[in-house]
C-alpha cells in the first residue's frame, strides 16, 4: 500500500499555509509519503491504491468530488463547507461517504449535516490538535508575542483590491471605505505597546513563488515558532489549534458574522480562551478574566479541553493505518 498526502491548489494572489498545517498533522502519521494528491483534483487519481488521511476543508472543486476509487480515504477532522455541501452531498456523494462510513467531522456542523443525509459521522475535531509531536521544553519559551491575521475576515486592502471587478464592487458598496476598521477594533482589546512590538504573522501569503516541499517547511517552521512563543493571538484556527496541542498560551479572536466562517467552528470554539467582537461596533467580550487591554503582563493559560480530543484522533488514525 502506499500513502499519500494532500497538497493544495493556490489562487490567483494567495495561499492558505494552514492547509500545510493540516497535511503535517496526517503526515505525522504515516509510515512514508509515496506522492502528494492535490485535494481538488482526487477524482482524477489514477494509479496505486494509496492511502489517504481525508482532514481539512473541503472542496473548492465541487465537480470533481467524489475521490478516485484508488484511494482509500480515512476520514477523520474531515469539514465539508455549506458552500460545497449541496453539490458534494449529491446522490453519488452520499453513496460515497456512505460506503466509506463512518465518517469523522472537524466540526458539529459537518457531523450535523451528514447525519441528516443518513450517513454515519460523529465529531472529531481537528487534526492539528495532535501536533504535540512539535512541543518543546518549557525552558525554551521565549518571550516572543505573535499576531497571526487578527481579524481577518475584515476589510483589507489585498482582498478589497483582488481585481478590477472586486474593487469596483467594494467602492459602491462601501466596503472599501472600511479598511482602518481592523486595526481600530484591535485597539480596544489589546494594548499599543503589544501592538507596536509583537511580530505580525500572514497565514496566507503571496501565491505562484513556492512549491509544495517549501510550502512545507514554511509550516514547519510556523510550528517550531509558534511552540516557543509566550504568546499567540490569532483569528486562524490553525493557528490557535496546532497552539493548544503546542502548549502554547493563546487567544483566539473571533469577529466573523458570516455562517460560510461560522459554520466551521462549531465544537472548535469551546476549546480556546477567546475575545468575541461584534464586528459592527467592536464591543467585545472575554471568556477569560482579563483586566483592561492584553498587554506584555497579560498571563492565559489554555483551557486543556482539547486533549480528549487528541488522544482519541491518535488512536483512530493509527487504528485506521494499521
Amino acid at each position: 500500500m502506499k500513502y499519500g498526502l494532500l497538497t493544495y491548489v493556490e489562487n490567483k494572489k494567495f495561499f492558505n499555509v494552514g492547509d500545510n498545517i493540516q497535511s503535517l498533522a496526517a503526515k505525522q502519521f504515516l509510515p512514508r509519503v509515496d506522492t502528494f494528491l492535490n485535494r481538488e483534483k482526487l477524482g482524477e487519481y489514477k494509479g496505486d491504491p494509496v492511502k489517504l488521511i481525508m482532514n481539512g476543508w473541503f472542496t473548492h472543486n465541487i465537480h470533481n468530488w467524489v475521490p478516485s476509487e484508488d484511494i482509500d480515504p480515512v476520514f477523520v477532522s474531515f469539514h465539508m463547507n455549506n458552500t460545497a455541501a449541496p453539490a458534494m452531498l449529491s446522490e453519488k456523494g452520499i453513496a460515497y461517504l456512505k460506503k466509506h462510513q463512518p465518517i469523522g467531522c472537524r466540526d458539529q456542523f459537518t457531523a450535523d449535516t451528514l447525519k441528516a443525509k443518513g450517513i454515519d459521522a460523529y465529531f472529531t475535531g481537528c487534526l492539528t490538535l495532535t501536533l504535540d509531536s512539535y512541543k518543546v521544553a518549557d525552558e525554551e519559551r521565549g518571550e516572543d508575542i505573535y499576531i497571526v491575521d487578527p481579524l481577518y475576515s475584515y476589510p483589507r486592502p489585498e482582498k478589497i483590491f483582488y481585481n478590477t471587478k472586486y474593487t469596483v464592487k467594494n467602492i459602491l458598496n462601501g466596503t472599501a471605505f472600511q479598511l482602518g476598521k481592523k486595526n481600530k477594533h484591535l485597539k480596544n482589546f489589546i494594548s499599543e505597546d503589544v501592538l507596536n512590538s509583537a511580530e505580525f504573522i500572514n497565514q496566507e501569503p503571496p501565491s505562484n513563488q513556492l512549491n509544495d516541499e517549501q510550502k512545507f517547511e514554511m509550516a514547519e517552521a510556523l510550528l517550531h515558532k509558534y511552540a516557543k512563543a509566550k504568546l499567540v493571538i490569532t483569528s486562524r484556527i490553525h493557528c490557535a489549534l496546532p497552539c493548544l496541542a503546542l502548549g502554547t498560551p493563546v487567544i483566539f479572536v473571533n469577529g466573523f458574522d458570516s455562517f460560510v466562517d461560522s459554520c466551521r467552528f462549531d465544537g472548535i470554539l469551546e476549546l480556546f480562551n477567546r475575545i468575541d467582537i461584534d464586528s459592527k461596533t467592536g464591543a467585545f467580550t472575554a471568556n477569560f478574566p482579563l483586566e483592561g487591554k492584553i498587554s506584555k503582563n497579560t498571563m492565559v493559560k489554555n483551557l486543556e479541553k482539547h486533549h480528549d480530543l487528541a488522544n482519541a484522533l491518535k488512536e483512530k488514525v493509527r487504528s485506521k493505518l494499521n
